[in-house]
């Protein structure tokens, strides 16, 4: 019998069998997008619970804006956007003059998880539902897989991926990751992330987002089942809100006679179904440096909008590189929101749910490894889902 046929019969003890008991450990790392506490509370999960009593559970926060790109690469890198550049979804490029989306790796300035681990002779693999993220975060790893748009090879073997919209795509992912579980044991980390359409569609207590995280815990325990020998690292992008009101602030600001060169969401990215591009966060850039007073002024009388800083104070007050933000920063309360509209303001529907600000923050970080005892206490901001790895791999 092979390697491949004795991994199928029993993955998890073949694992162990062919690489011996004092192989490393394996980890798993997983980046639920949209996962917020609300979600977590509301739903039973029954495996990831345990390995919540069994490891450590820490409720921490996420990295402003509290968008998938920026808090992606905080925690694939361990590091906030200050240091690895990726401010948003969207961004202005002064250079250029243009507005475009943050998932070029070449805009990521922080090694990666898994250039830090294939510097030590580890592999690793990327899993993710959207296309975005392997775009962004591909550097160093051995593998990468996105659901969005899987190989002839991918569809062969696990059949067709449903559809980024869906809830069923994450569930097709995990298919994929506890296969490679069974059949790569040579992968010592793989990167897990899911997308946050269903939250998007459905508040923490529908049953539609209650079965969907069913779903989500019975492909944990088939994870934890086939590979025994690894540990499991798992926390979240950003919650969700449902949201009320929207402003166009560059038509705000031209009706009460100061007009803006750009004002851009920070959510904004290729998934405009799941938020038509509205976020609790916006850029906003001046024409002329003279007119700042003026536009915080203005901006900062409109209904739902709670925060204006200038550059220097929204880098310092949420960690971001100030080069690759606006003149001004804009934060919503809790039900605002902020992008472009056919009107400068607009009501939302009653379904309509989504994420930026810092009300979505919240979110809970996981740990189950037996190797490893780290106080819960030293877990305050989803960043800190890696610290220690891979060096903590032997």
């Amino acid at each position: 019998m092979n390697r491949r046929q004795l991994l199928r019969l029993a993955p998890g003890a073949a694992a162990l069998h062919l690489y011996g008991q004092t192989r490393k450990r394996r980890k798993v790392v997983i980046m639920m997008d949209g996962f917020g506490l609300e979600y977590y509370d509301a739903s039973p999960m029954p495996t990831l619970k345990r390995w919540a009593s069994e490891g450590i559970m820490a409720r921490v926060k996420g990295q402003m804006p509290a968008v998938t790109n920026t808090n992606n690469a905080s925690i694939c890198c361990g590091v906030p956007a200050s240091i690895h550049g990726i401010t948003g979804n969207s961004w202005f490029n002064r250079e250029t003059g243009q507005e475009d989306f943050m998932e070029d790796r070449r805009m990521l300035l922080a090694p990666t998880l898994f250039e830090k681990a294939a510097r030590r002779g580890l592999k690793s693999g990327l899993f993710t539902s959207k296309k975005k993220t392997a775009s962004l975060l591909p550097a160093g790893a051995s593998l990468v897989v996105a659901a969005e748009t899987p190989s002839p090879e991918l569809v062969k073997r696990y059949g067709e991926a449903p559809p980024i919209y869906s809830a069923e795509i994450n569930l097709w992912l995990w298919k994929v990751v506890v296969d490679q579980l069974a059949t790569r044991p040579d992968l010592d980390i793989l990167y897990v992330h899911t997308t946050d359409y269903p939250m998007h569609m459905h508040p923490e207590t529908a049953p539609e987002s209650l079965a969907h995280l069913a779903g989500i815990d019975e492909r944990l325990a088939e994870a934890a089942h086939t590979a025994p020998d690894a540990a499991f690292y798992l926390s979240a992008d950003h919650g969700m809100n449902h949201k009320t009101s929207a402003w166009d602030l560059e038509k705000a600001c031209a009706a009460r006679g100061v007009p803006l060169r750009l004002a851009i969401s920070a959510e904004r990215d290729r998934y405009p179904k799941h938020h038509l591009g509205l976020g609790g966060i916006a850029w906003v850039y001046l024409r002329s440096p003279g007119d700042e007073k003026r536009v915080r002024d203005v901006i900062g009388k409109l209904a739902g909008v709670e925060q204006v800083l200038n550059r220097a104070e929204a880098a310092k007050a949420f960690d971001l590189m100030p080069e690759r933000i606006g003149d001004l920063v804009v934060t919503g309360n809790r039900e605002t929101v902020f992008g472009n509209l056919d009107h400068e303001t607009e009501a939302l529907d009653a379904n309509y749910r989504s994420h930026g600000s810092v009300y979505e923050t919240n979110v809970p970080l996981i740990i189950r490894d037996p190797e490893r005892k780290p106080d819960a206490r030293n877990y305050r901001r989803n960043l800190d889902l890696t610290a220690g790895l891979p060096a903590s791999m032997r």
